[in-house]
Parts: structure tokens; C-alpha cells; sequence
């Protein structure tokens, strides 16, 4: 029996797949389930036009039979068989693919084969050091036996078999420190393999399993008897065979979606919403997608995967396939099942072609639709959603540049102070007073403290509504709109308000004029912490506040201060004084009476405690303690 060599190029393409290709070595036995069911599809098909064969699609199977005492592992299946040539063609010859070139040969709608039976069958060479396959095509009364030990080649001899199909028989490899080969005698470890991976196979995957059962009570039993129990075997079907997203909706009850949902994704709670799709044409595609009820613990985290389970038909191929999803939906959980994705090597790897762009930009669509479908339809629904993923929302408006902002923008949601609710931008929009021009929001770190800023306060008396945005990444996200629907979006701590009337702005040009000596003092006092001062007849009650000139907003230069590298990130500022107060009348009666010290002592006091409202820290909490406790002497 002479042993026939690999091709050179089979045999460094072996090694590498043997030892590379594959990085996780369980999935053998996909593989080999996958080249069983293509088989079988390939079988039915034929004998959809050759009636001579007379097998029927409930007639086809897959069988896996461990067996502890030779150590060999079997998988086999009754599909179209191999001849001697295929047999050598396929096997001799790595990355020969028999059912790529029966689906090319067959150009029918209703072939879904994803095997490339010479590429994923040596996978079985990651577990075993020989493998034997034992082969008789449809139509032939020859069988033939492979067989190969790996990259020194393999032999090819006649053999016995009853009927068509083949059978792989893998001796395991002894187990080593590093590695467990018996698992895979285990039934359970088998069992989580199927479901993990084939339980979508559309034919049965068939093994004896062990059970337990209570023997008959004998009839002459006493009252001391204790029940009996024996061990029996029973061939069961393992895998599902029809995929809960392939079955028709009207079928299908929420609580089999949900209960899918919470086994699949390990979750305790119901989805907020169940989205299926159904896509032919530039991507064909099937996807079953859930919307979270709940922000999973590490969300916010980097540990955090997102992805889509990804099948090919009802093939897993990757657990978590972050290409189908843009990082502001990573929150989306799901399966997507193709028919048509391009496979390289192995079906572990994809290849990153336009099939998957496609069925990305589909996806994000679907979702976008879904969640405005559940804004206008559930508010409650989406208000949950929003304390859980809004913030995930903001990151997708604010990264890449605003280049989402339009799919994005009318998703968002913020705390409205007039209202005391959430408010969509389109709702704020609405209820805006004919004379207002902008969308006025307060960003820190706090509604309550927000709504009480001076500015807040002026903002509200116009009869205008006003955004709290206490999350990070509130005002970014808004600075990167610019504006909404041409209403331009306005800091009401970030420069002019143009809320003044005619009469405050005289006011305020009147006290500049006439106190600008003492706004200059105050100014050197500060030691370039501040650019200017201004008078701020608008301030009402409040003695001063503080605003910001520029791109960079107090609230950003918090947010940028708790970053590495954050040295020089400081937001302009201007102290804003109200001159109809009691305090400014303190600054200039001091300021008259020549109490330069007192000027510098109250300028500081004052700058303190409008860090202090903008939620800004204290240079020095100490020297500001100490100045406070000598004016109550």
C-alpha cells in the first residue's frame, strides 16, 4: 500500500492550517458537521431531478459516535458519498472545493451550500493524529477508504460499506499539559459543541446518549423497598434544525423571542424590543435583533464586545461580528444568518468584502427605524431605553467628526426645566416662543444645581425652555451639531445671550463706562484668571456669574481636566457683575474709599464663589475659608 505525497503546496498550506489558521480548535467538529450537511444537501438535490433515487429530505441524517476504549470519534452522514477520484481530488489536493463547484455547476435559487469540503476537513488534524475516511458515492457499489496521519501524506485503498455516505473516524491525540483532546469523547461536550454551533443544521444530528430510568416495582417488593435505577442508551437528535429567525413571525410568540433572547445572550430580563429582518437582493440576509432591557454591567467598559452573531446558512461563523454594527448601536444584540457570504480559508475568518458593508449600512437603517418607531409609539419603552444607551447615542453624534449627526439627531432626548421631563429636540422645537431664536441648554453635573445657575434663571423668566445636560458628553455632542433644524444651539454660560432688552443694555454700557477703573482693579486682583469684567444688568438676584469666551466651554475644560495631558486645557473666562446688587455697591464704596485690599479681597471672594455655582474647584479652599470667616468677625 504505497503512500501517496501531499503536493508541496498542500502540504506547507496543512502544516499552517493544522498549527495557524484556526484559533480555536473546538470548531473541527462544526466543520466536519458542515461538510456532512452539504453532502446531504447535495443528495437531495440530485434526487429532486433523478427519480431512480428515491431518497426523501426526512430520509437524510448526521451521526456523531464517541467511543472512549479506541479513542476514535466518528462523524458520519448518509449525503451523495465520494468516489476514488473525488476522494483524492478533494482530500489529496487541500483547497479543492467540491460543493463550491457543484453550486457552480448547479446555478439553482434553492442550493445553499457553504462548504469547501478540502479546506475545513483538516481541521480534524488540529485533534487527531490520523484520521480515516470511508467513502461510497450515490450510484456506486465501490467504497474506498483515505487515510492520512497528517502532512506526510495519506493512503487511498478499497473498503466496505453498506450503503452510501461517509464516515470520518478521527483518533484523538493524547492529552498534554496544555491540552484536553478527551473532551471530545465527552457526550456534554459534544452536545454544547452541536448546539453551539449546528443547531441550525437543517438535517438531524443524531447520538446515543446515555440515560437513567426507574425500574419496575417487582410485584413481591416489601415496604422497605427502595427503587431501582438502570442506565440505557437512546438515539437522540441534538440540534434544533429550524432557527427561530427563520420561522415565520405570525408563528413565533414574544415569549419564544424573549426566552431565546435571555438563554442565547445570558440576560435575566426581557428585551425592550424585538427586531426581525428579512433582506433579498444586494444582501440577502436574515436578522433577529434585540434592543436590551438593561445596560449591561461591563457596557461601559473595555471589556465590552459588541458584535452580532453571524451565521452562514445556519452555520455559526462568529460569535461576535463587530463589522455589522457602527459603535453607537453596539448596544444591539442578535444573530444575522446569510446564504451568500464570500469564506476564505476558514469559515472562522471573513473576508471584509462588500457583502458585509452592505449588510452593515442595511442593519444601522433598520435599527435607526426601530428606535424612532419606539420613541414615537412607546415613549415609556424609549425613555428606558434612553437612561441605558442614550449616553451611547451622544458618543456616535460626537465621534467621527459629526458625521452621523443626521441619522442620529432626532433619537436624542434631554431633561427639559420647564417641563420636568424628557424632550426630544423636535418637541422642544415646537413649543418655542415665536421671538426665540436658539436652543438654549446648561451643561454640568447636575440638573437640580443646572436649573439654579443665574443664566438658568434668566433663560426661564423669557418664557424660554432650557436643556440639562449633567452627562460629559452632552455638550460636545452639541457643540458638534452646531445646530438643529437651523436653530443654532446656545450655551447660556458661553458669551452674549442676547436676551437683554434695550433698556439693560444701556444699563450695562452705563455701568462699564462708569465703573471701569474698579473693573480693571478687579481684574489685576484675579492675576489673569479672568479676561475681562463686564456688567450683567440681567443677573436679577445673583450678585455675579461667570461665563466663557470661545470654543472651550467651562464645562468642557472639566470634563478635559480629568484627561492625561491636560495642561493649558482652560476655557476663558469672564466675571459678569451685577451692578443693581448690594455686593457691587460693597466693591465700589471700598474701591472709593482707596481700600485697595479690600477691592483684591472681595474680587477674589466673589471669582471663588462663582467657581463654586459652576461647580468649578477652588485654587485654594483654605485661603477662601479663611476669607469668608473674616468677614463675619
Amino acid at each position: 500500500m504505497a503512500m501517496r505525497q501531499f503536493k508541496a503546496e498542500s502540504k506547507k498550506l496543512l502544516d499552517l492550517m493544522i498549527n495557524s489558521i484556526y484559533t480555536n480548535r473546538e470548531i473541527f467538529l462544526r466543520e466536519l458537521i458542515s461538510n456532512a450537511s452539504d453532502a446531504c444537501d447535495k443528495l437531495y438535490f440530485k434526487s429532486l431531478t433523478d427519480t431512480s433515487i428515491g431518497v426523501k429530505k426526512e430520509d437524510l441524517s448526521i451521526h456523531i459516535s464517541p467511543d472512549k476504549d479506541t479513542r476514535t470519534l466518528t462523524v458520519s452522514d448518509n449525503g451523495i458519498g465520494m468516489t476514488k477520484e473525488e476522494l483524492e481530488k478533494n482530500l489529496g489536493t487541500i483547497a479543492r472545493s467540491g460543493s463550491m463547484d457543484f453550486k457552480a455547476e448547479n446555478k439553482n435559487e434553492n442550493i445553499d451550500i457553504i462548504g469547501q469540503f478540502g479546506v475545513g476537513f483538516y481541521s480534524a488534524f488540529m485533534v487527531a493524529s490520523k484520521v480515516t475516511v470511508i467513502s461510497r458515492a450515490q450510484g456506486s457499489d465501490e467504497a474506498w477508504k483515505w487515510e492520512s496521519k497528517g502532512v506526510e501524506g495519506y493512503t487511498l485503498t478499497e473498503a466496505e460499506k453498506d450503503a452510501p455516505g461517509t464516515e470520518i473516524i478521527m483518533v484523538l491525540k493524547e492529552d498534554t499539559d496544555g491540552e484536553n483532546y478527551s473532551q471530545y469523547l465527552e457526550e456534554y461536550t459534544l452536545v454544547d459543541l452541536i448546539k453551539k454551533y449546528s443547531d441550525y443544521i437543517r438535517y438531524p444530528i443524531t447520538m446515543y446518549r446515555q440515560k437513567s430510568r426507574q425500574k419496575p416495582k417487582p410485584e413481591d417488593a416489601g415496604e422497605d423497598y427502595k427503587p431501582e435505577y438502570e442506565t440505557y442508551t437512546e438515539l437522540e437528535t441534538i440540534n434544533s434544525m429550524v432557527p427561530i429567525w427563520k420561522r415565520n413571525k405570525k408563528d413565533v410568540e414574544e415569549k419564544d423571542y424573549n426566552e431565546f433572547y435571555k438563554s442565547r445572550f445570558n440576560d435575566y430580563s426581557d428585551p425592550l424590543r424585538v427586531i426581525t429582518s428579512r433582506t433579498e437582493g444586494t444582501a440577502t440576509y436574515t436578522a433577529l435583533l434585540f434592543i436590551p432591557g438593561r445596560t449591561p454591567y461591563d457596557y461601559y467598559t473595555k471589556e465590552y464586545e459588541k458584535g452580532l452573531a453571524l451565521y452562514a446558512s445556519g452555520v455559526l461563523i462568529m460569535d461576535k461580528c463587530a463589522d455589522l454594527l457602527p459603535d453607537y448601536f453596539s448596544f444591539v444584540k442578535g444573530v444575522v444568518d446569510s446564504e451568500d457570504l464570500s469564506l476564505n480559508i476558514s469559515r472562522e475568518t471573513l473576508q471584509k468584502d462588500n457583502q458585509l458593508k452592505l449588510m452593515h449600512n442595511s442593519l444601522e437603517k433598520k435599527i435607526k427605524n426601530e428606535l424612532h418607531a419606539m420613541l414615537v409609539n412607546d415613549r415609556e419603552k424609549y425613555e428606558t431605553f434612553w437612561k441605558s444607551f442614550g449616553r451611547q447615542i451622544k458618543f456616535g453624534i460626537y465621534g467621527d467628526y459629526g458625521m452621523h449627526k443626521d441619522l442620529l439627531a432626532d433619537l436624542l432626548m434631554f431633561w427639559s426645566a420647564k417641563e420636568q421631563k424628557y424632550v426630544t429636540l423636535d418637541e422642544y422645537i415646537e413649543k418655542m416662543p415665536e421671538d426665540q431664536k436658539c436652543i438654549y441648554f446648561a451643561a454640568g453635573d447636575e440638573n437640580d444645581r443646572l436649573a439654579k445657575l443665574p443664566n438658568a434663571q434668566l433663560v426661564l423668566s423669557k418664557g424660554y425652555d432650557l436643556l440639562l445636560c449633567p452627562e460629559d458628553v452632552d455638550e460636545f455632542c452639541l457643540q458638534m451639531m452646531h445646530d438643529y433644524k437651523e436653530k443654532e444651539f446656545k450655551n447660556i454660560n458661553s458669551g452674549d445671550l442676547g436676551l437683554e432688552t434695550e433698556e439693560e443694555k444701556e444699563a450695562a454700557k452705563a455701568a462699564a463706562e462708569e465703573n471701569k477703573d474698579l473693573f480693571e482693579d478687579i481684574k489685576t486682583a484675579l492675576k489673569g484668571k479672568i479676561k475681562e469684567v463686564k456688567a450683567n444688568p440681567t443677573l436679577k438676584d445673583h450678585p455675579m456669574s461667570l461665563s466663557s469666551e470661545g470654543g472651550l466651554s467651562m464645562e468642557m475644560e472639566k470634563v478635559l481636566r480629568k484627561m492625561p495631558n491636560a495642561e493649558g486645557m482652560e476655557s476663558t473666562k469672564v466675571l459678569e457683575l451685577n451692578p443693581h446688587h448690594p455686593v457691587f455697591a460693597a466693591l465700589k464704596a471700598a474701591k472709593e474709599a482707596g481700600d485697595s485690599d479690600k477691592v483684591t479681597k472681595y474680587a477674589e471672594l466673589l471669582y471663588d464663589q462663582a467657581l463654586l455655582i459652576e461647580g468649578l474647584p477652588l485654587e485654594d479652599p483654605v485661603a477662601y475659608a479663611q476669607k469668608v470667616c473674616e468677614l463675619m468677625k
